[in-house]
């Protein structure tokens, strides 16, 4: 009987949520442990003093085909980015109107401090190439870095320091963009079909919903688990579980000790949030900070994208670091000043709430992949493996390997003849 195997999932991240789903809907009733006190992984959101913070500045791209399989998204009311970006530089400001969907919209780009006339082209023939081909195409290309391929493909060094640098760094969480060209051409091009969006409610609206598709397992909060020994599991508590089946949807290498040092460590970034009157932007755009002097790399209103953010009609602004910093009140009080350079607003009028410092932000894959056979997420008998880090860096992965990690499982348990 399906009911009576035991299968246990760790973590209740988006991967382990979406395992969970594709196992009940293969009859089994799964478990899953789960350290913290609620579902989300990475990604959560916090209440604080009415407002809503997202642990770390993060969006959904809504052209990601597994979002669009397992996400109901006018249920989560999603709210969109403008495309393009403010880019930022002490007293001046500029903004770039649509340089990833609709590249005919970048009006006097040959006069522009962004970019070139043939920048505008060149655009224009990336967005149209990476529309003809399938994601799996992109992620079976030779991989060299973001950078190489942007001077390859004909950039100037114009709009790569002013846009793609500020921009792709935010994303990717390393200032170099040493990051696989297959990783940019896929966020490219998902740029280009669809939007950044978050749900009005915060991004852990994301997993509450996933969670909210699962029937039949059974979610153990505050129960982080010790190690992994064959299908035994040992929890911190000093617990012992016998399974016929387990996901590990966090990092494995943390849980079987054949695993460590098999990792390169996650990228972290800092995400500090600020309280004031008003939006200094006043629309649903990211701002770029392009002057490398600078801690900011990139800030966002989150209000400006979602009122709901606020309950009080304050402003809420969300700032991202992605230099080595210490997390401390000095820190708060240098991005204030650095914020009133910028905008020549007072310091005293930017509001600390809260720091984060996300030391699991994003994992770094040595060979991006887009997916992967399901027989490939087996670790050994019994254990299999799900998360973004078996992919590339995104909720579209994340929600490929729990997928896949479910269809090892199930086939697992299938009689063989």
């Amino acid at each position: 009987m399906k009911n009576d195997q035991k299968i246990y999932i760790i973590g209740a991240g988006i991967s382990g949520l979406i395992a969970a789903y594709e196992l009940e809907r293969a009859g089994f009733s799964p478990v899953i442990l789960e350290a913290s006190d609620k579902v989300g992984g990475r990604v959560r959101t916090d209440e604080y003093k009415g407002f809503l913070l997202d642990r770390g500045f993060q969006v959904l791209l809504t052209a990601y085909p597994e979002a669009q399989r397992y996400l109901d998204y006018q249920a989560l009311n999603l709210k969109q980015f403008d495309p393009g970006a403010v880019i930022l530089k002490p007293g001046n400001s500029f903004i770039i109107d649509d340089p990833l969907r609709q590249p005919s919209k970048f009006i006097n780009m040959a006069f522009s401090p962004v970019g070139t006339l043939m920048d505008k082209i060149k655009i224009y023939q990336l967005t149209q190439k990476l529309k003809q081909k399938t994601e799996e195409e992109i992620f079976s290309e030779p991989s060299t870095t973001t950078i190489q391929f942007l001077r390859d493909f004909g950039f100037s060094e114009k709009i790569i320091n002013n846009f793609f640098k500020p921009f792709f760094r935010g994303i990717f969480l390393e200032n170099e963009l040493s990051t696989s060209s297959r990783m940019f051409k896929f966020v490219f091009k998902m740029f280009s079909l669809g939007y950044a969006a978050v749900p009005e409610n915060g991004m852990q609206a994301i997993p509450d919903q996933l969670k909210s598709k699962l029937t039949k397992s059974q979610i153990r909060f505050n129960t982080p688990v010790k190690k992994v020994e064959g299908r035994k599991i040992y929890l911190e508590t000093g617990e012992e579980l016998d399974s016929d089946a387990i996901i590990i949807a966090t990092r494995p290498d943390k849980l079987m000790e054949q695993l460590q040092g098999q990792f390169k460590p996650s990228r972290k970034v800092v995400n500090l949030y600020y309280s004031l009157n008003h939006s200094f932007i006043a629309q649903p755009k990211i701002a770029l900070v392009t002057d490398d002097q600078f801690l900011i790399n990139n800030l966002v209103f989150m209000t400006d994208v979602s009122k709901a953010y606020s309950k009080n009609n304050k402003a809420l602004l969300s700032v991202s670091i992605i230099k080595p910093v210490e997390i401390d009140e000095k820190l708060a009080k240098l991005v204030a000043i650095e914020l009133s350079a910028l905008t020549k607003i007072n310091a005293e009028y930017f509001e600390h709430l809260q720091s984060y410092e996300i030391e699991e932000a994003l994992p770094q894959v040595e060979d991006m992949g887009y997916s992967l056979p399901s027989g490939n997420t087996k670790i050994q008998d019994g254990v299999y493996l799900a998360g973004d880090y078996l992919l590339n860096g995104s909720i579209n992965a994340a929600m490929t390997a729990g997928r896949k990690a479910a269809e090892a499982v199930i086939l697992s348990f299938q009689p063989t003849h």
